[in-house]
């Protein structure tokens, strides 16, 4: 039984106490019957042909766009209408190795269509969550919660400050504790594995970022005892409380860990996140031995309207606008020296990168400086491996397995200092797609992690059309 967006967008409004004049309130309900009817007449039974809802995409965007004269307010059912198409989409196409998974992703993305399009079409060829078979876990609530119960206390203060010159968390102790996923496997700093810390990105969790790649993976080594953030919102809300749990969670693990220092694996936002934590929370640069962001945006994209569709008409989450390229967030955080590195870092990232742009050459976003010399190595996939299969098309997700990053990260993991092309075995490691240990369902669950983003951008609550605001203690 189909549940009619009119009815519920329409109680939304009334609910939310808009009166707006009488004309535009008939557009806004105008609006909302044609996204239902669209909505409506492409889903049959819950299910979605994916070229059907492709076309019902641009019809959303053209309605949005064009049949309504004035602002919308706080409309959620509209991006809710499209993750719904989404997920609604039935998988009739199969890739069948890794090279064609590569091959296809570069066809798709050069096609130029919009990223909504792009998804739905992986949809279709079968880099869907629920679709990807044996490998349910990576997206289950097991490993994606939220409400840890962490009870081993760390030696020293954590909170609400570890040392004086950080500033308060905002937020609470049991907030901060309990989005830290702790394996039962943890050693808890006993024995020659050290911390990792593992921080996912926009529209994600973890669990789901990582369980099919750097998790699975370092899991097996000798060197490193991973744990991960599962931030409540899927780190939609503003990247300021984001930023908190990773400077929590940097000083608690390490405070649990008989004070052995940790490292920093980030994705995405989460790049954002651990540098804004380094530079406001002094106290966690001392224990951070290593610091891997990978895909991240420096200096934010150019691609959050792709990301928000027709914004400002309709908002976006809080976290998105931050990374806007050059929105007031990243400003701050580059300015007085926060776009050099205050540890070891190795960034990595991919030239065809679909989310963050422009990520290629001196202007890559994933770019970082090092003016104070702790060592810094920038590494952009395309060009470390020219021609060759791991240097190919990786997108904002598909650098989570590349070989090569993959390499650095352990390079990164197992010396002082960032990770050394000059240590790596480039003949062998160029000649691969996915690092040794992971599989080709493997590389199609980290691949499903930008439609599951795109749904859960589209369906968050809280939209907001302005930056929240920089806290006191970075003005």
């Amino acid at each position: 039984m189909k549940v009619s967006l009119v009815k519920i967008a329409f109680t939304a409004l009334m609910v939310s106490g808009i009166s707006a004049h009488p004309t535009k309130e008939l557009e806004r309900r105008d609006l909302i019957s044609n996204i239902d009817d669209i909505v409506n007449s492409t889903i049959d039974n819950g299910e979605a042909h994916k070229d059907n809802a492709k076309s019902a995409i641009t019809d959303i965007f053209d309605k949005i766009n064009d049949g309504i004269k004035q602002d919308i307010d706080n409309l959620k059912e509209v991006g809710k209408s499209i993750a719904d198409l989404i997920k609604s989409v039935v998988p009739t196409e199969d890739l069948s190795t890794p090279e064609g998974v590569q091959a296809y992703l570069g066809q798709l993305f050069e096609n130029g269509e919009d990223l909504f399009k792009n998804s739905i079409d992986m949809v279709g060829h079968g880099l869907k969550p629920g679709s990807i078979a044996g490998n349910f876990e990576g997206f289950s609530d097991e490993i994606n919660t939220s409400d840890n119960f962490n009870v081993k206390e760390p030696e020293g203060s954590v909170y609400p400050q570890a040392e004086s010159e950080d500033p308060s968390f905002s937020l609470s102790e049991e907030q901060l504790r309990s989005a830290i996923q702790i394996p039962e496997e943890f050693q808890y700093g006993n024995g020659s594995k050290s911390p990792v810390i593992l921080v996912p990105g926009t529209g994600s969790k973890g669990g789901m970022t990582y369980a099919s790649n750097y998790a699975k993976l370092l899991k097996e080594t000798d060197f490193a005892d991973v744990v991960w953030l599962n931030v409540p919102g899927y780190l939609l809300d503003d990247a300021q409380n984001n930023a908190e749990y990773v400077a929590y969670a940097i000083n608690y693990i390490s405070g649990i860990s008989n004070n052995k220092n940790v490292s920093i694996i980030s994705w995405s936002q989460g790049g954002l996140d651990t540098q804004w934590a380094l530079k406001y929370w002094a106290s966690t640069r001392s224990k951070v031995s290593d610091f891997i962001p990978i895909s991240p945006d420096f200096k934010g994209t150019r691609m959050v309207p792709v990301l928000c569709p027709s914004f400002p008409k309709l908002s976006c989450p809080p976290s998105v606008l931050q990374q806007e390229y050059n929105s007031t967030f990243i400003e701050t955080l580059r300015a007085d020296g926060g776009d050099s590195a205050y540890v070891p870092t190795t960034s990595i990232y991919s030239g065809f990168d679909e989310i963050v742009q422009p990520q290629s050459g001196k202007g890559a976003s994933g770019l970082i400086n090092d003016n104070r010399n702790v060592g810094v190595t920038n590494n952009e996939v395309q060009t470390i491996c020219p021609d060759r299969p791991a240097g190919k098309y990786y997108t904002h997700e598909g650098v989570l397995y590349n070989p090569v990053g993959y390499a650095l990260a352990v390079d990164a993991l197992t010396h002082e200092g960032p990770g050394q092309l000059s240590r790596i075995d480039l003949d062998t490691e160029c000649g691969r797609i996915v690092p040794d240990g992971l599989t080709y369902t493997d590389l199609l669950a980290t691949e499903a992690l930008i439609p599951e983003a795109l749904v859960l951008i589209l369906s968050y609550d809280d939209k907001t059309r302005d930056e929240p605001e920089i806290r006191s203690y970075a003005q």
